[in-house]
Formats: structure tokens, C-alpha cells, sequence
């Protein structure tokens, strides 16, 4: 497997190491160096990285594991949340099992190379890769073994599956708990992978055993993977989830052989304003004027783009820019696509916790009070900083 440079690593990763340079007070300097062409007496590493003929670190794939946990990776991630207020000990749990989610996924990306699609397709009509399967499977048996979730649903796997070990009373109410449900998206932005642009799973959890009738105001915690040069985990931990002590957002980072997280970024908050817009949905200006003359706006006002067609990285540069605006409208022509369970409710937890805002498309209501009646409810939606999601209505929702 291809060794993944943690982002703070000491020294140049190498998958070999090279010979002892020869000392360059015994060099041979008859001949000068010609561009282009490496010299019988030049060092193998000449004019790589910093010059500084330091050798490079033996790497191994021991502290890498393909299908078991890690212990100190688990252990980390159990010591932060605990450190964020989070206490009751199954929801730490069941967080810690979806960082172990992203951590195979993540290590099933690095190795990917099959671009076939398996012949399916998803509730949303789209092709279905063998990729969109094998993230899927990843995070159902992480779940699974957490041994803490009754119920999940996914946009792989659209429907309430028992999740809840084998050892478990399936009729018993009373058994031990609590327990909960999640509600995920394995790989959001398969579409543009073959890019390779950056990619993301995102995760809404709630509480008890089952999934319809909720809204996401009900989840206890949402968790969104970005997967790019960095693995990193954005949590969000409503006050009720940490005793009253208020709204959090923050960031980890999986580092050192992928055998540790580390805080990254310890409270992150959006602006009231920030001029940087994601469009989604582009094609709707077409035959929605309201929100054609909203993009004119932003254009207009010189707002700054920043668009990849992924929800996770377009929404996730908000949090790690301190702010924006993301929208994805929908028309006649050009329907809503994104899943209210699978998507919305978690990443709209997220941008509320960071003290954002967000909207239905059409409707002056959160996304947090839309109820799920339909596990593949879909709608258009804003989310951002609050001033720019008060601009957003304005313009949507004018006579």
C-alpha cells in the first residue's frame, strides 16, 4: 500500500534508503555539473527537497492498519471529545466507530484505481461505482462493531437496516443503551473523484432506534470527513451533547502513520459576513429568475468563487475560511438532489453549531425543522454565514 505523508512529518518520506552520500570535500570537480544529466560522483539526492543529503526516514506500514483498529487511534479520538465536554460514553462510542470509518475509507481511496461502475444504481438515480459500495461497506462494519448504533441508513443502502450486535434482545426496549441511528453519505462527490478532488463521508446521528420522524435538530452529534492532501474529521456537539455548555464545532486531523488524531482547528466559527460563494445547481438559473438575479448579485459584488461540485469540500471551505455562502436551488428543469437524512441534517448541524445559518430553498424554516418523512426526502437549501443567508432570502423569497 502507498505510504500517505502525515502532514507534520519530520522528515521527506522515501520508500527506500539511499546509500551514504560521498562527502562533497572528496568530490571530484573536473567536470561541471550539466543540467539535466547526474554526475558519476553526485549524490542520489542532489537537488531533492532541501539539498541537505539528510537520509530519509525508513517508513514502514507498521503503525498502518489495513482491517483492525488501532488502539492509540481510538484512544486520541476518545481523549478529545472527551475534552470537548462530551461524556456519555456510547456516543463517544459510536464517534469514535465512524473515525475508524474514515480511516478505511480513507485507506480505500489512496489505493483506488478501478473507475468501473458495479451496475447499480442509488436512490437519486445515480450510476453507482464499485468505489460508492466499498465505502458503504466500510462504514457498516465500523458501525457494526462499535456495537452502540440499533439502526443506519445510507444513500448506498436507503433503507432502516438493524445494525445492533448479534448479542443484543431485538425486542427488548429495555436492553442495555442508549442507543442510536445514523444517517450517512459514505463517499459525497464520487462524481468528481476521477478528478481527484477532494472527497468527503458525512455522518448525522440520533438518538434511540430509528430514523424516520426525526428532524436534525434531534441529532446528538454530525461528523464530516474531507479526504484531500489531509484526512480530517469536522465535529459538531450541540450543548445538549456536552451538559449545557453551548454550541461546539471543531476539527481533527489523522496523523502520524494514520495512528493518531490531533485537535487541528479548536473552535470554528463563521463570520457574520464573508464574500465567498458555492453556487450549486448552476443549471436552475435557467428557468429560476429568482435565483439567477441572486448569482448576478454575488458576481456583481465581486464575491470570490470557490466551487468544486462536491457538497463536503464547497461546504467545508466555509469552516475552514471562517465563512461564506453555499447554496444548491432547485426548478422546474433542475430538481433538488440533496438527501434531507443522508446530507442536510448533519452538515446543517455543523454550520449552525459554528454559529451559521441555514435555510430551506423556498421556506423560511431551518433545515435543522425539516422533518424526515421520507428516508430519500430531498431539497434545495443555504447554508453560511448569517448575513448571507439573510441576503439569500431576500432574494428567494421576495413577491
Amino acid at each position: 500500500m502507498p505510504y500517505l505523508m502525515p502532514p507534520h512529518a519530520p522528515a521527506p518520506a522515501c520508500t527506500y534508503n539511499p546509500p551514504t552520500p560521498t562527502p562533497y570535500a572528496t568530490m571530484s570537480t573536473s567536470t561541471p555539473h550539466v543540467t539535466g544529466r547526474r554526475e558519476s560522483d553526485e549524490p542520489l539526492k542532489h537537488g531533492i527537497n532541501d539539498g541537505s543529503g539528510t537520509t530519509c526516514q525508513a517508513l514502514t506500514e507498521s503503525n498502518v492498519d489495513n482491517d483492525g483498529k488501532s488502539v492509540k487511534r481510538d484512544e486520541s479520538l476518545t481523549e478529545i471529545l472527551i475534552s470537548k465536554g462530551l461524556q456519555e460514553v456510547n456516543l463517544i462510542s459510536a464517534i469514535v466507530s465512524l473515525g475508524e470509518a474514515t480511516t478505511h475509507i480513507a485507506v480505500i481511496l489512496q489505493n483506488y484505481v478501478d473507475h468501473s461502475y458495479a451496475g447499480t444504481q442509488n436512490s437519486s438515480g445515480d450510476d453507482q461505482l464499485h468505489l460508492d459500495i466499498d465505502c458503504d461497506n466500510a462504514v457498516f462494519g465500523a458501525i457494526r462493531e462499535a456495537g452502540v448504533f440499533a439502526v443506519a441508513a445510507s444513500e448506498e443502502t436507503p433503507e432502516e437496516t438493524n445494525v445492533r450486535p448479534s448479542s443484543s434482545k431485538d425486542n427488548d426496549d429495555n436492553d442495555d443503551g442508549p442507543w442510536y441511528s445514523v444517517g450517512f453519505d459514505p463517499l459525497d462527490g464520487s462524481s468528481i473523484i476521477d478528478a481527484n478532488f477532494s472527497v468527503g463521508s458525512i455522518f448525522g446521528i440520533w438518538p434511540g432506534k430509528g430514523l424516520m420522524g426525526v428532524t436534525g435538530r434531534e441529532q446528538v452529534a454530525s461528523v464530516v470527513s474531507l479526504y484531500g492532501p489531509r484526512t480530517t474529521l469536522i465535529i459538531a456537539l450541540p450543548s445538549k451533547s456536552r451538559g449545557g455548555k453551548g454550541d461546539i464545532t471543531f476539527e481533527v486531523t489523522l496523523v502520524k502513520d494514520r495512528s493518531h488524531w490531533e485537535v487541528s482547528r479548536e473552535d470554528v466559527k463563521l463570520q457574520p459576513s464573508k464574500k465567498v460563494f458555492a453556487p450549486g445547481n448552476l443549471r436552475a438559473t435557467n428557468d429560476n429568475s429568482k435565483y439567477d438575479a441572486l448569482v448576478k448579485h454575488w458576481i456583481s459584488e465581486r464575491y470570490t468563487l470557490r466551487y468544486t461540485g462536491g457538497m463536503v469540500p464547497d461546504v467545508y471551505h466555509m469552516f475552514a475560511k471562517s465563512g461564506g455562502v453555499f447554496s444548491n436551488v432547485s426548478s422546474d428543469k433542475a430538481k433538488a438532489k440533496l438527501r434531507l437524512l443522508y446530507e442536510v441534517a448533519a452538515m446543517g448541524l455543523l454550520v449552525e453549531c459554528a454559529g451559521g445559518t441555514t435555510t430551506h430553498e423556498f421556506e423560511d424554516v431551518s433545515v435543522l425543522d425539516v422533518v424526515v418523512d421520507d428516508l430519500d426526502k430531498r431539497l434545495g437549501v443555504c447554508f453560511g454565514s448569517k448575513e448571507e443567508v439573510e441576503k439569500y432570502k431576500k432574494f428567494m423569497f421576495s413577491k
